[in-house]
């Protein structure tokens, strides 16, 4: 069976003139038996770059511009950048209307409710307080999430509560046109979402490959593999078929 490449978004370029991502997200895609392939902000080419994938992650990462979803910027917006949000942005639309598999992770997940023409809350503590702790510098912090025992997201993790690695400010303000929602922290915050109709479009809030040697969170980058390996068998198919020569 051919291994599927699974495309993972970067930051832009720093000062140091480097690109970068955490390494946990490599490992997460090359332990669940996929080739991660890194996705730098700045490709005139992407059309063409994004038929090649089989799966996509978007990451975490600084915030969105609020431009993107038509506000003004809260004054804790933070780590904006502009060409990384037009790569991510348009890989999301893609992916939207295709049927490539895709996993949001934090600023994933705002991507993607972005890009489905969502709005997102700037600042959870203006909307919720501080009943629950959704980022504490300069670690992850932890907190419960309850998972909807009906979704996909609670079948392929085999939990319906689980406590999670968080460092985010902002949220999906609310599930975009064809989105469920299928996770919520204590204080009532989307924590998780699902595109119905889609065969594999799941993003989270919380930050998975922090927690790889938890089963429950390693199995969303399994789920993924799993799924890319399924769409690249296929799209090999249909190709073979396409390339048969015709008899008459």
């Amino acid at each position: 069976m051919s291994v599927p490449l699974i495309g993972i978004t970067t930051y832009d370029i720093n000062d140091e003139n480097e690109y970068y991502i955490s390494a946990f997200y490599v490992e997460g895609v090359r332990r669940a038996g996929g080739i991660p392939v890194l996705l730098p902000p700045g490709e005139a080419r992407l059309d063409r770059l994004y038929r090649r994938l089989d799966g996509l992650i978007l990451t975490g990462g600084g915030d969105i511009d609020p431009v993107e979803f038509q506000q003004e910027a809260h004054p804790t917006v933070s780590g904006v950048q502009p060409e990384r949000d037009r790569l991510e942005l348009t890989l999301a639309r893609y992916a939207l209307t295709d049927a490539t598999p895709t996993l949001g992770i934090c600023r994933g997940m705002q991507v993607l409710t972005v890009a489905a023409g969502g709005t997102l809350i700037q600042h959870l503590q203006d909307e919720v307080g501080d009943a629950v702790i959704h980022r504490n510098p300069p670690q992850m912090v932890p907190h419960p999430v309850a998972i909807d025992r009906e979704s996909r997201l609670a079948s392929l993790m085999g939990r319906t509560e689980v406590t999670v690695p968080s460092w985010h400010h902002q949220a999906p303000a609310e599930a975009p046109e064809g989105w469920t929602v299928t996770a919520y922290a204590p204080d009532g915050i989307i924590e998780a979402m699902e595109l119905r109709d889609h065969p594999y479009m799941i993003a989270v809030q919380w930050h998975p490959e922090r927690a790889l040697g938890d089963p429950e969170h390693f199995r969303l980058f399994q789920a993924l593999v799993e799924a890319a390996t399924r769409k690249r068998s296929s799209d090999q198919a249909f190709q073979r078929s396409n390339d048969l020569p015709h008899t008459t």
